[in-house]
């Protein structure tokens, strides 16, 4: 039994046959391609005649309609559901224009779009902008919604991926972890499912290291963080610590076969780079001490959150000592009320003040601020150990 192609395209939607244009203007089916659809009717009948032919056939038509009952939608949500980010994919020509964009403007933080494909677990970043530097005002953010749609507008009638997955921003001295980026991601959230941050830091790569990092929110403290309950109870029941709050996801630079052909041409003979020299420079110091100018700052304002949270629980001790000697005083009233036969008054006042809950103080400032000290100390360690490493290197060499 043989049922011809041209036969079940005519069942399917979307299906088209060759066309051509008389001279008249006129566009009429091509006269060979209306033979072989009549041949390959007559064959389907032929063959539909055979019982066995029209078992088949249902079956088969079965099998597409319940093929087709399962949209396309369908199933890209379940794989969605099921499969995590693992990787971020970027091409070589993103970094470089991230990282051109973000020296231009150096010490100024600047921001921009990544543009890609969400494909499984693999988020591929194909292309950016940048935004341009502006004041804040409202009518010059209207002003750059429409700069990005006219953007994204103008690389899609170039064939060039425009679909969002996310934005780079430049930080100084690793201190990008902050309210403002919380609320950018959830404002992304809001309609892209998954979308990262690319942070990407000048002032560590001048000393000789590509300071770039994917990062996006937990899912758990996303769901926090719409409740707006970042009370202790709150947070140890969603067992959610500071480390918590972000998520670093591993970065994968990917380039074409031609571009990787054209950058072995470009190599230079000698191994050793200016990257490598940088690398050597004994020099840290303004580095090192920023960061500890910042660490020390942080440190600061963690042990104001602190004395918040001091102040806090001495207000709810005073009142649970106040509620304490109101409910003696209370009850000992309603056993006189007792003794003489009238109804005891209830032992809860609504009214009173005492009652009223104290509200308990975010805890989200002080998770951030912990995060942006241990990023700050992280650094300190990091260029302390290379430093301590040339100056043992330049020991023995002068020794030598």
């Amino acid at each position: 039994m043989f049922v011809s192609r041209g036969a079940l395209a005519r069942g399917r939607p979307g299906s088209t046959s060759l066309l051509r244009s008389t001279g008249r203007g006129e566009v009429t089916e091509d006269p060979k391609e209306s033979l072989e659809e009549s041949e390959d009717e007559l064959e389907l009948e032929l063959h539909s005649s055979n019982p066995f032919c029209s078992l088949f056939l249902f079956i088969s038509a079965s099998f597409m309609a319940n093929t087709a009952t399962r949209s396309f939608l369908q199933v890209a949500a379940t794989e969605e559901a099921t499969t995590p980010l693992r990787v971020v994919q970027i091409e070589g020509l993103v970094i470089l224009k991230i990282i051109k964009h973000c020296k231009e403007f150096s010490p100024a933080l600047v921001t921009g779009q990544l543009l890609g494909l969400d494909v499984g677990s693999v988020l591929e970043v194909t292309n950016c902008f940048p935004f341009p530097i502006r004041e804040e005002d409202e009518e010059i953010e209207a002003e750059g919604a429409n700069y990005q749609l006219e953007m994204m507008r103008c690389l899609r009638e170039v064939n060039v991926d425009n679909n969002t997955v996310g934005w780079y921003q430049s930080t100084l001295f690793g201190s990008f972890q902050t309210v403002e980026l919380i609320e950018t991601f959830m404002n992304y959230q809001e309609n892209i499912r998954r979308c990262v941050c690319i942070i990407y830091d000048p002032s560590r790569s001048n000393q000789g290291v590509l300071a770039l990092k994917a990062l996006k929110l937990s899912d758990s403290f996303m769901e926090l963080y719409r409740s707006n309950n970042f009370t202790g109870e709150k947070l140890r029941e969603k067992n959610l610590s500071w480390v918590d709050i972000f998520e670093e996801i591993p970065i994968k630079v990917s380039n074409s076969a031609l571009v990787s052909a054209f950058m072995t041409e470009l190599e230079a003979e000698t191994p050793v780079t200016q990257c490598d020299f940088d690398r050597l420079q004994l020099s840290t110091s303004p580095f090192l001490e920023r960061n500890v100018e910042f660490l020390i700052e942080c440190m600061d304002d963690l042990s104001m959150e602190q004395q918040k949270f001091q102040f806090y629980y001495r207000n709810l001790s005073r009142q649970q000592a106040q509620q304490q000697a109101w409910l003696q005083k209370r009850r000992a009233e309603n056993m006189a009320r007792k003794n003489a036969g009238e109804e005891p008054l209830p032992e809860e006042d609504p009214s009173n003040p005492i009652f009223k809950p104290i509200p308990e103080p975010s805890r989200l400032d002080s998770f951030l601020i912990t995060n942006q000290i241990a990023n700050y100390c992280n650094q300190i360690n990091g260029v302390a150990g290379q430093s301590f490493s040339r100056l043992y290197l330049m020991k023995a060499l002068h020794e030598n």
